[in-house]
């Protein structure tokens, strides 16, 4: 069993920041890309960052130049620092983590179960 627990999320105002953390627990022998994705309401659930084992990093256009993704491997985590937040990054944050499972020959992709972060004065 593969858990993923996100933590960070809040109210903050136009020009604030949050950090959030997603951490990767359970029978896992190896974790590859990590990653963020967001739902706003009404929207689909769209990439934020992505970012491999080797440390090679994707943004979405949206965010580049503000967000920074991280991720401390020995402790199967990953972070999102958000800098200068609008109201249109208001939406349920999900951690993502393609992950080979111990006893498992494939690797699957886990999902946490989301953290709001809302944007307003």
């Amino acid at each position: 069993q593969v858990q993923l627990v996100e933590s960070g999320g809040g109210l903050v105002q136009p020009g604030g920041s949050l950090r959030l953390s997603c951490a990767a627990s359970g029978s896992i022998v190896s974790i590859n890309a990590m990653g963020w994705y967001r739902q706003a309401p009404g929207k689909q659930r769209g990439l934020v960052a992505t970012i491999s084992s080797g440390g090679t990093i994707n943004y979405a256009d949206s965010v580049k130049g503000r967000f920074t993704i991280s991720r401390d491997n020995p402790k199967n985590t990953v972070y999102l620092q958000m800098n200068s937040l609008t109201p249109e990054d208001t939406a349920v944050y999900y951690c993502n983590a393609v992950v080979l499972p111990t006893a498992r020959l494939s690797w699957y992709n886990y999902w946490g179960q989301g953290t709001q972060v809302t944007v307003s004065s």
